[in-house]
């Protein structure tokens, strides 16, 4: 196949069909709790969307997606401190948080979990989701005037 040809066809739960490629299958190595024998994942940008939100398929289960928010748009000052021990376990390179979305009705009341977030080393394709010793909320508002008037 080419670099760039498509080898995989996946069901999803939000996108219908998806050709992706081998390489950007991703294995948590520590896996998502309630959700610990789901390992394989990708990770889905929809156009249309901010590219600060992604969508989180599950390759094993194609009804198990979640969305995902870049920590820095919820919150500037939202910088963890992650335990040593697990960013080893992802290796080498550059990590990513990104927090669980939460997605209520009324958009406004959507929140994200800070106490749990999602960490990524995109280079190594291995991810995790930690709980941080830290007194992070597990419901924060995802959108700023919610927050602005706590």
């Amino acid at each position: 196949m080419g670099i760039n040809t498509p080898n995989m066809i996946i069901q999803t739960r939000d996108f219908g069909e998806v050709a992706i490629e081998e390489q950007d299958i991703v294995t948590f190595i520590h896996p998502i709790l309630g959700f610990e024998d789901l390992t394989k994942y990708v990770f889905l940008f929809d156009q249309s969307v901010s590219s600060q939100f992604v969508w989180l398929q599950s390759l094993e289960d194609k009804d198990i997606c979640f969305i995902l928010a870049d920590s820095s748009v919820v919150s500037e000052e939202y910088i963890p401190d992650l335990p040593k021990r697990e960013l080893m376990e992802l290796g080498d390179g550059k990590n990513i948080i990104w927090l669980i979305v939460v997605l209520d009705e009324d958009f406004s009341k959507s929140t994200v979990n800070l106490k749990s977030p999602i960490i990524l080393n995109f280079e190594k394709r291995r991810a995790m989701q930690i709980i941080l010793d830290q007194n992070y909320p597990i419901r924060y508002p995802l959108v700023q005037k919610e927050r602005d008037g706590v």
